[in-house]
């Protein structure tokens, strides 16, 4: 699945409709606390910061639009994600915040059709605006939905779903696709939707809070990233961007494997030893090494904090930072390289864990990833072989906080990678440039698998530009 901004989904011509839930129950207070990351987004988007940082989805389901039947699989859902049910307020005199949740089916749908075609801009606006303006942490529903029924009627009509990021992270988007789809089958056909059980984020957030108490491991984790700021703070991009804009942003989105090429990448890099994420970092440090000679490879990367089986497919944002570091000389090999990125993995993984904002508060400094590479492998997503055919896409906000995000998706279908970075022309040139190397770097894993194997490291040797 693509990870990209609605500006690069192919949006139709057709008739929108917004569903809007409303809650019908009582809303009950909530003692229990937000999760850590959750408490500091509304604190920095209470200071003005991480503004419109919703993330969503965009995917077909084919058939004229049962709305009866869309109504009640919505419902079904939002009773399925507690958090969704769950609205905290932040009081900015105090930053003392409380949490309100409504009981299950406490929640109904209000519909809303506009009735009339418009065209593919028209609805690209008003799909943009709907997702800024209720995708805000400090509201409630934080999230939307929309459907767009084409010309005709006859189907398939497109399904848009967009939720503030403190609700919601990039694994929790790729579901929504297979839950809402299979929930709506139900509706409509009376086929089990056949969904597994799932816990609630706002349990997550108490347990979160109960294991801080382990302070060796926090007491490690701090030391982890007290080493990684050093002198220079945290890692930056290796190659010149330019002035950073508040506003203004470019991306890209390609695929680097299919799914053999994929697979082939795999048999050299479990040959070599390592898993197939090291064996990404061990190229993007020979990428490092052959564009801007850089003799260190640093790096922060998400690691997601499903530490039980019930929050494996719960709705929320469970993620931890982990700051990646090792040498790369100028006569490492691939096999060299994605052994010392394994080897940095196992050392730092640890440290994720542990909020990233209280190690902030440690280190008494707010803490704020330049570069960024986050990875996941979704092949295994329920119904993710049928992504293209539902033609079905993960969408960011265009609002961002680091100079350079990249994001690397293994799918059923190959590698895939997005990159975010400032919008201006050395940026530019420097994400593309990079990018470049890349492709070459693993199209050469690929294609000359024999030369990558443990048994042969000393014969691969990535030249540098002088």
């Amino acid at each position: 699945m693509e990870f990209t901004e609605l500006a690069d989904y192919a949006i139709p011509a057709g008739a929108l409709v917004e569903w809007l839930p409303c809650a019908t129950g009582p809303w009950v207070p909530d003692p229990r606390p937000v999760s850590y990351i959750h408490e500091a987004h509304l604190s920095r988007s209470a200071a003005g910061a991480g503004d419109k940082s919703w993330l969503g989805t965009a995917f077909e389901i084919s058939g004229p639009l049962d709305v009866d039947a869309f109504q009640v699989a919505l419902g079904r859902w939002i009773d399925r994600h507690e958090v969704l049910r769950s609205h905290t307020v932040l009081e900015p005199s105090s930053g003392e915040i409380t949490r309100h949740t409504v009981p299950i089916g406490g929640i109904d749908i209000g519909v809303v059709s506009h009735g009339y075609d418009a065209s593919s801009q028209d609805n690209f606006d008003h799909l943009h605006r709907l997702f800024d303006d209720y995708a805000s942490p400090h509201s409630w529903p934080s999230y939307v939905f929309a459907t767009l029924t084409p010309r005709g009627g006859d189907g398939p009509f497109t399904v848009f779903f967009a939720a503030d990021h403190s609700i919601i992270d990039g694994f929790s988007i790729v579901l929504v696709a297979h839950e809402i789809g299979a929930l709506y089958r139900e509706a409509s056909t009376g086929s089990a939707a056949n969904l597994f059980p799932v816990g609630s984020y706002v349990d997550f957030g108490a347990v979160e809070r109960e294991q801080m108490a382990d302070m060796e491991a926090e007491k490690a984790a701090v030391e982890i990233w007290r080493k990684a700021l050093g002198t220079d703070g945290l890692p930056q991009f290796p190659l010149p961007i330019g002035e950073r804009g508040t506003d203004s942003q470019n991306g890209l989105s390609t695929w680097l494997l299919d799914a053999d090429q994929s697979k082939a990448f795999s048999s050299t890099c479990a040959a070599a030893g390592v898993g197939y994420f090291a064996g990404l970092l061990g190229g993007l440090a020979a990428v490092g090494r052959e564009v801007a000679a850089a003799d260190r490879f640093e790096v922060v990367t998400p690691v997601h904090t499903r530490s039980a089986q019930e929050w494996a497919g719960a709705l929320g944002w469970f993620v931890g930072l982990c700051p990646v570091e090792f040498a790369v000389g100028s006569d490492c090999s691939f096999g060299d390289l994605a052994s010392r990125a394994a080897e940095s993995i196992a050392a730092v993984k640890p440290a994720a864990a542990v909020p990233f904002d209280r190690i902030g508060e440690h280190l008494g400094t707010p803490i704020r990833p330049r570069f960024v590479v986050s990875y996941m492998d979704v092949r295994f997503v329920p119904e993710a072989a049928q992504w293209p055919e539902w033609n079905a896409r993960a969408l960011r906000s265009k609002a961002y906080t680091h100079d350079v995000y990249i994001w690397i998706n293994r799918t059923p279908h190959g590698l895939n990678l997005a990159v975010r970075y400032p919008g201006n022309e050395t940026a530019n040139a420097a994400v593309h440039a990079y990018v470049a190397a890349l492709r070459r770097t693993i199209d050469d894993i690929v294609t000359e698998p024999d030369k990558h194997t443990s048994d042969s490291y000393s014969s691969v040797v990535f030249e540098t530009v002088s």
